[in-house]
């Protein structure tokens, strides 16, 4: 009979030392002048090739690094690698997101490094990394037209906790006959304001307004 409660303890006190490393974080972050971008997703949203054409795009002008958690594999890390910026693997093995200290221990690599972003890029999962805060500045919620237009009704929770949502992959809309009408409407019904982007990593439709997007939210952040 108490078991309930006792992992009902437990579960708040994970929250709680994690809610205390991210803040942490966040002020360590925002005083070197390092904007984190966190981003989530199922599996198969186009999340990795986002992120790599957002580091392509800003590579030139910026200094750039990526986390990226995954269960098993350093498949993604060895692909954003590609971008010529540092890139680190978390494997999580079997826990289904990313924690503050994960991100805290494998940053601690790059503390001597002055960076203009930091991108950390979440276990495929739309569900477990909702509650655990990454002492991020922006967190991005991605979903596909292939997944369909219902992913913010499904699943609430992941979108109250994200800062932006994107839609990818929409040089497929037509084909897969995406409701893009819809999915603005739940958004908007489950977050109120959200703003929202729709993006295709492979043509590059939409790629420039959430680069543009995201400097203006990093010279705001540091009053730049």
């Amino acid at each position: 009979m108490n078991e309930t409660p006792r992992l009902v303890q437990v579960r708040q006190r994970v929250l709680k030392q994690n809610d205390v490393a991210a803040r942490a974080l966040r002020d360590r972050f925002h005083d070197r002048g390092t904007y984190v971008v966190s981003l989530v997703s199922s599996p198969g949203s186009g999340k990795t090739a986002f992120l790599e054409s957002t580091l392509g795009a800003l590579r030139s002008r910026y200094r750039a690094a990526a986390l990226v958690g995954d269960l098993a594999t350093d498949n993604d890390a060895k692909r954003l690698a590609r971008s010529g910026v540092p890139v680190k693997q978390i494997i999580t093995g079997t826990v289904c997101h990313l924690e503050a200290r994960m991100v805290e221990d494998a940053f601690e690599e790059w503390r001597d490094e002055p960076l203009d972003f930091l991108f950390v890029e979440n276990v495929g999962n739309l569900v477990c990394p909702a509650t655990f805060d990454l002492g991020e500045a922006l967190r991005l919620i991605l979903f596909s037209v292939t997944e369909g237009e219902d992913k913010p009704r499904k699943y609430p929770t992941i979108f109250h906790t994200s800062d932006v949502a994107v839609i990818t992959k929409i040089d497929l809309a037509a084909a897969v006959e995406f409701d893009a009408g819809a999915a603005h409407r739940d958004i908007q019904a489950v977050r109120p304001g959200m703003e929202m982007l729709s993006v295709s990593s492979k043509t590059g439709q939409g790629m420039d307004d959430w680069i543009a997007s995201l400097i203006a939210r990093r010279e705001a952040a540091f009053a730049l």
